[in-house]
């Protein structure tokens, strides 16, 4: 197989639910004008690139008070003062959903910050690909850890703040936790567990006014696979061109991949409090992936 070949396979591997290159003809995103969740505290983890960056703006554009988290202090500080910038309220405090104290201090810091908790948007999540078996132990605790385990931390401090009053609570899934394919096991594994983790959680807490929902996302441009397939330093261009042919013959339906917004704008509408019907669901928008599958 040719380099370049080498390279759609490889990012090909990482497709459906895991952020996955550039778009092809993506349409313009337009945020709401709404102002859904002014005066509320929304918390968001994996907030520093991709979804949750494009959440935590969106978040403050409709007037939250926006605490988020982090390992990349730098990419932090930026998506910080781009918030404030455009008139909006949004604290970064660094922390490791890997670490229980740093979740917890980030949880109570945001809470002291900004008083009480309505939203938390529980985003935070890696991959690493291999065939099961080429697993080490340590890759496979690492993502588990992460995405399930660090999800777990984070609704275990978020929840205390919400029984008085009630809130939401989102979970980023993925598509793989319906339909995934090879290479995939320790994701598929932690994105299925999550959508478990959801449902048992809405039982927990409905009579609490605690709302629990999984947004299962499919294929979206974003850095996280860029970086886990090692194409930083592919030029962007190329790696553009790239990416909207692998789109045209492998995401099904409408044969691009998502923004980042597009998916953090679905977070907010579950976050809402449009729909106080909604909690123990599993959200799918992935293009048309799943219905392919």
């Amino acid at each position: 197989m040719a380099a370049s070949g080498l390279a759609v396979g490889a990012v090909a591997g990482l497709a459906g639910g895991v952020a996955l290159g550039a778009n092809s003809n993506p349409p313009k995103f337009t945020p709401t004008a709404l102002r859904r969740f002014a005066g509320k505290t929304v918390l968001i983890t994996g907030a520093t690139s991709g979804i949750g960056a494009a959440a935590a703006q969106l978040f403050a554009a409709e007037g939250g008070r926006v605490a988020f988290c982090g390992r990349r202090e730098d990419r932090g500080r930026a998506v910080e003062r781009e918030i404030r910038a455009a008139g909006g309220e949004a604290t970064y405090i660094r922390a490791d959903v890997l670490i229980e104290e740093d979740v917890r201090n980030f949880v109570d810091s945001a809470v002291k910050t900004y008083g009480g908790l309505d939203v938390a948007f529980n985003n935070a999540g890696i991959t690493v690909q291999k065939k099961l078996h080429e697993y080490s132990t340590a890759d496979f605790d690492r993502v588990l850890n992460t995405n399930l385990r660090g999800t777990f931390l984070a609704m275990k401090y978020e929840v205390p703040h919400m029984l008085r009053n009630g809130g939401t609570i989102v979970v980023t899934s993925s598509s793989n936790a319906l339909a995934t394919d090879a290479g995939r096991g320790a994701y598929t594994a932690s994105k299925r567990g999550l959508v478990g983790l959801v449902q048992a959680a809405a039982l927990d807490y409905a009579s609490s006014g605690i709302r629990v929902n999984a947004l299962v996302p499919g294929t979206t441009d974003t850095e996280l696979v860029r970086r886990a397939g090692g194409f930083e330093n592919i030029p962007d261009d190329v790696y553009q061109v790239m990416m909207k042919q692998w789109a045209s013959s492998n995401v099904p339906g409408l044969g691009r991949l998502a923004t980042a917004a597009e998916i953090a704008a679905f977070a907010l509408t579950l976050a809402s409090p449009e729909h106080p019907y909604l909690t123990g669901a599993q959200l799918v928008i992935d293009g048309g992936k799943t219905a392919h599958a």
